[in-house]
């Protein structure tokens, strides 16, 4: 198994989404990118800790590749809006890969770059692409939040 870490606005749409891919083994909300140990969700919606709301995956790569994550990764939020995505504000919400080596690095950077030249958007993609800091998993009623209250979508 491999991990993999994103951060895509509010990370119980992009957790739920990334659980659905086949080859996903399993899904974690969490706060990643920040500079405090063990943020709870308030010192991260504060704004000071510097984290971002974030979806540590767990893959299979021979059933799914990093590749076909970074597809999803795009298409499950706006990497165009800086610290926003719909109506969640602030820099927790960014969008952002963070790599765990060298590779997913390349592979994060050659994707954007496609997404950037394919006109998909207007608007340049702001997603910062940035070595992975530590993993803080976040409070249990954070995890699988759309599958405990039935929501289909964000």
């Amino acid at each position: 198994m491999e991990k993999a870490m994103f951060a895509a606005g509010c990370f119980w749409g992009a957790e739920s989404a990334f659980r659905k891919i086949r080859g996903v083994t399993g899904a974690a909300c969490g706060y990643s990118g920040g500079v405090v140990k063990n943020p709870t969700y308030k010192d991260v919606c504060g704004g000071m800790t510097g984290h971002a709301e974030t979806v540590q995956v767990e893959f299979d790569p021979s059933v799914v590749s990093y590749d076909e994550l970074l597809d999803a990764f795009w298409s499950m939020h706006d990497p165009t809006t800086l610290n926003r995505q719909g109506p969640d504000i602030g820099s927790q919400y960014r969008s952002a890969i963070f790599f765990l080596n060298s590779d997913q690095e390349k592979a994060a950077r050659a994707s954007k770059e496609r997404l950037e030249r394919s006109g998909k958007f207007d608007r340049p993609v702001v997603t910062e692409i940035t070595p992975a800091s530590e993993f803080f998993r976040a409070e249990e009623y954070h995890q699988r939040y759309h599958e405990k209250h039935g929501i289909e979508h964000c």
